[in-house]
């Protein structure tokens, strides 16, 4: 009797080391579950912060106009649909084949060429072109339309050169 109790013992520990290992093993099971949670917590923490140090930056059409060198300029229309003109500015932009693109004309020396420039009431525009009246701070907005051009008239206004 002596031996079956002792046999006995000897199944009671070996069952409960089992169970204390599967436990074990089940809790380890958990704790990398929740580690692994954590870690794809803190990735998409650091993704939307990242996201959020970009957003200012992205350089689709929102651009912010707040940034940037401000210069007050008058500003006229012109198309280029006017007599002797041939539709292609001094960068090599033809106006004709694309009636749609904010293009401005502009003294080289106040306003760079290539320069991306904010215009309110018109949009952001590409510093593409130059002409004989563009002197100083003067600028010409680009309209497709003669009559659209014409309505402009002459204002003054304050531009925001964006790069």
């Amino acid at each position: 009797m002596n031996l079956l109790r002792k046999f006995g013992v000897v199944l009671v520990l070996i069952a409960s080391i089992i169970i204390v290992s599967a436990t074990h093993s089940q809790a380890e099971i958990n704790v990398d579950a929740t580690s692994e949670k954590k870690i794809a917590l803190t990735n998409k923490s650091d993704q939307l912060k990242r996201f959020e140090q970009e957003k200012p930056v992205q350089a689709s059409n929102n651009r912010n106009e707040d940034t940037g060198e401000k210069v007050t300029v008058e500003a006229t229309a012109y198309t280029a649909s006017c007599e002797g003109c041939t539709g292609i500015t001094s960068t090599g932009i033809d106006l004709n084949a694309n009636p749609n693109k904010k293009v401005i004309a502009v003294d080289p020396d106040v306003i760079p060429i290539g320069s991306t420039v904010h215009v309110p009431g018109y949009g952001t525009a590409t510093a593409g072109d130059i002409g004989g009246d563009i002197k100083g701070n003067r600028i010409d907005l680009f309209m497709a339309d003669l009559q659209d051009a014409k309505a402009f008239g002459r204002e003054t206004i304050e531009v925001t050169i964006l790069n």
